[in-house]
């Protein structure tokens, strides 16, 4: 292969790397750092009180939640993006909208998809005409779209997402939780390979076997709506 073909496939790759680094990155002004998805109820309520519990809470939460619902909707979404099919962009986000099952884990998805888009538009990297975005298309659709517009492959902006779901959790904990940064990092350690473990499940499993199943995590949103002192959105 000539140099210049190889030197032009690695510049590519590069700049989808750092495409992805900037959409996971705790800088993107996208207001992710308000929401806990539940978390800071599980706080209030002792089911998550320290660094195992906390690690016990992520895990069960990604096997059944990412790993069934987000992880697999983004790959779709992606691919729906890539061959410019409109109504399976339109049909995921609704999708994924249904499976939101608090008003504020509603509010979460709606209003980062909408930080985002604001964003993207800003940049000059929305898409237009028939492509165009859903109306209030959520979190996970935008990011689909901004992942193929960085020119991002499916199975790496899953690995993107989920650990931008992972440091966001942990940035909750350290807030509201007796957590070091320390700690924080050995969870990191604990959790990466399930990360790369839920991006593998998630690009197995058929549409008829995706869905949450969170009991757990919804009951938690749902109290933290009227929790009396909170530092978090969700």
């Amino acid at each position: 292969m000539p140099i210049e073909a190889t030197q032009g496939m690695a510049q590519g790759d590069d700049l989808a790397l750092l495409g992805l680094l900037q959409l996971v990155s705790p800088a993107l002004p996208i207001g992710a750092f308000a929401f806990s998805q539940g978390l800071e109820s599980a706080f209030e309520l002792g089911w998550v009180k320290d660094e195992t519990s906390l690690g016990d809470w992520l895990a069960g939460v990604l096997e059944d939640g990412p790993t069934r619902c987000e992880l697999p909707a983004l790959a779709r979404l992606q691919q729906a993006w890539t061959a410019g099919d409109g109504a399976a962009v339109a049909q995921w986000d609704r999708w994924l909208a249904a499976n939101r099952e608090t008003a504020e884990l509603a509010a979460e998805d709606t209003r980062l998809g909408a930080s985002l888009a604001r964003l993207l538009g800003s940049l000059d990297l929305l898409p237009a005409g028939e492509s165009a975005l859903p109306m209030g298309a959520g979190y996970v659709t935008v990011f689909a779209w901004a992942a193929r517009v960085r020119g991002v492959a499916p199975r790496q902006a899953m690995l993107g997402f989920a650990w931008a779901w992972l440091e966001n959790q942990l940035a909750v904990a350290c807030k509201a939780l007796p957590l070091g940064h320390t700690a924080a990092q050995r969870l990191v350690e604990r959790l990466r390979p399930a990360l790369v473990a839920a991006v593998d499940e998630a690009l197995a499993l058929e549409d008829d076997e995706l869905g949450p199943a969170l009991p757990g995590l919804a009951l938690a949103s749902a109290l933290h709506e009227t929790q009396y002192s909170r530092l978090f959105r969700s």
